[in-house]
């Protein structure tokens, strides 16, 4: 600038003075470099943090350079090069740094021979990451040649060249237009419409489709590739999943001593691992399945020698067993998962379910007041309301027994009735899954039947957060939305697998309902300590009145009839019944 500055006014430069004051501006510029990281690769090349410290690098070294130019009697240079100079200067870093950064990206394009094309719904942050992750990422196998966006603003939108090419009602257009064979949802959150909308449009056109993880899974990361995964069952229920801020509930267990029954089991196990995080003075896993526990153990401590003290081998039905257990661990609180939980086989052998639901369930209760526990939280089931089967007449009664153990204690005892669980062992979801894997055809009782759906998140949530908001003696439920049709559950599984099959209706079976019901006769649905939660009120049921009655008229009769309290009074008192498992 100084050589130009002064052949247009046909003057000379003072050699000397120059080079000094070159070398001196020079100094300045690598220090204030230096001082900014630029060149210690903490920006990356090209990028507009890199573009923002270049400017100040370059604003701060012309303003050092004009008052070093300004010490000198007789300026070296104009009073106007140094400011002038910055400008030039940062004009060539940042086209150097641009076509650096051109020519990464031009080279680092996938193949587009090998590469699958995709059309991203979601033109934001989200879907612009995306791109760039797709386009800068040679391996990935990924292609964007479109992407659509419902705000008409983004119409003439390109990103990296990748065009907003239309809406979602465009999507399959788009498509076909491109070659596309690939659909990614890249939207933060999703509405469930959408992605039911999209699955459905995705499986007429006969393309692909795929979703990014919820920003709770990412933890805030940057979105890439490697994030894609495909569509979940359960994001298609029709609503949004249920967020009960266990996180911060969860807090009460810090430092207790916790038992965990029925540890083994897919909530149960759920349940420990979520516990642990919160950091328990002790977590003791109880369980008859010595290779559950050692699974649950290993999903924990990454190890499961099974000889440590937490680990708990024992029969919920053995009542001596569980109250050697629970006075050498003299847990703080205890969750009761332990059950029987399969409608049709307890029909069949309604005993089992009085021994383990029933009689398991007083073992624990009983056990718990002994030792002190000063919060239990019983796990039930939506057949505990208005009962109709042996399944949910035994879990009724777990709910009255835990109610009157309510009333014996200075503590919390409540219960919580789930839906059906999505993913634990034995739901319909797996059924359907092992099904559709044999090539054998989906079986559903009837083509109307209906059940409550929740996921082990969403239960292991309420769980906890029942031991926080529950008062003593009542029965928490949450809200489930609408019921699902199983047989809608089951097409749905077949366009998300990508298989068919046909689906043999099989008739309602003994005890089973067409449709669910989450409140019993005179149960109202209040929820005075959260939106999602209700809260109902349980008839506490005397235990010794209970075990006196099943010797007057049999288990079986007993438990049907007592989970609606419609037992009569026995002809012959027994105070003090006594029962062997």
């Amino acid at each position: 600038m100084t050589w130009f500055r002064y052949a247009l006014e046909e003057a000379d430069v003072e050699g000397a003075r120059f080079v000094q004051f070159a070398l001196i501006v020079l100094a300045i510029a690598v220090v204030v470099a230096l001082a900014a990281h630029l060149y210690s690769g903490r920006y990356p090349v090209g990028s507009l943090e890199e573009a923002v410290r270049l400017a100040w690098v370059a604003v701060i070294t012309g303003v050092f350079a004009a008052i070093v130019d300004l010490c000198w009697a007789t300026p070296p240079v104009p009073r106007s090069v140094p400011l002038t100079s910055a400008f030039v200067a940062l004009v060539l870093a940042w086209a150097g740094r641009c076509a650096l950064r051109w020519s990464h990206e031009r080279w680092a394009t996938p193949e587009l021979a090998c590469a699958r094309r995709v059309v991203i719904l979601g033109a934001g942050v989200t879907g612009e990451q995306l791109v760039r992750s797709m386009l800068s990422d040679p391996m990935g196998g990924y292609l964007p040649v479109a992407l659509v966006d419902d705000d008409l603003a983004k119409q003439s939108l390109r990103i990296r060249g990748v065009p907003v090419s239309g809406t979602r009602k465009d999507v399959v257009a788009v498509a076909s237009r491109t070659g596309a064979t690939l659909i990614v949802v890249a939207l933060r959150e999703p509405d469930p419409v959408v992605l039911h909308e999209m699955s459905e449009i995705a499986h007429q056109a006969g393309l692909g489709l795929q979703v990014l993880p919820s920003l709770n899974e990412l933890l805030g990361s940057q979105v890439g590739v490697a994030d894609l995964r495909e569509l979940d069952l359960a994001e298609l229920l029709g609503r949004e999943q249920v967020h009960t801020c266990a996180d911060t509930v969860g807090e009460h267990l810090a430092g207790k001593r916790v038992l965990v029954t029925g540890a083994g089991g897919s909530v149960g196990s759920e349940l420990c691992r979520q516990i642990h995080r919160f950091g328990p003075a002790q977590l003791f896993m109880l369980d008859r399945d010595e290779s559950a526990l050692h699974a649950v153990r290993l999903s924990i401590y990454g190890e499961a020698l099974l000889d440590s003290p937490d680990v708990v081998l024992a029969d919920i039905r053995d009542s001596e067993a569980v109250r050697l257990v629970f006075a050498r661990c003299q847990p703080d609180v205890v969750f009761h998962a332990a059950a029987l939980k399969h409608l049709t086989a307890l029909e069949q052998y309604p005993l089992e379910a009085w021994k383990t639901n029933v009689l398991g369930t007083y073992y624990v209760l009983e056990a718990s007041l002994a030792a002190g526990v000063s919060t239990f939280v019983n796990i039930s089931t939506d057949k505990a309301a208005n009962p109709k089967s042996v399944l949910g007449s035994s879990k009724r009664i777990g709910e009255r027994l835990t109610a009157d153990a309510a009333t014996r204690s200075d503590g919390k005892y409540l219960s919580v009735r789930f839906g059906n669980v999505f993913g634990s062992r034995g739901s319909v979801l797996s059924t359907f899954t092992e099904q559709l894997a044999q090539g054998r055809p989906i079986t559903v009782t009837h083509p109307e039947v209906s059940r409550f759906f929740m996921t082990i998140p969403e239960a292991v949530q309420l769980v906890i957060q029942a031991a926080s908001i529950g008062r003593s003696g009542e029965a928490l439920l949450l809200d489930m939305g609408e019921q699902l049709r199983i047989a809608d559950v089951a097409r749905q599984l077949m366009e998300v697998s990508g298989r068919s099959a046909p689906i043999v209706y099989t008739g309602l079976r003994e005890g089973e309902k067409l449709h669910e019901e989450l409140f019993g006769p005179g149960e109202l649905d209040q929820r005075p300590s959260h939106p999602s939660i209700s809260q109902v009120a349980v008839p506490p049921l005397d235990p010794a009145y209970l075990l006196s009655l099943a010797v007057d008229y049999g288990e079986i009769e007993v438990m049907t009839e007592c989970a609606t309290g419609t037992v009569p009074v026995p002809r012959t008192a027994h105070s003090d019944a006594s029962v062997t498992s």
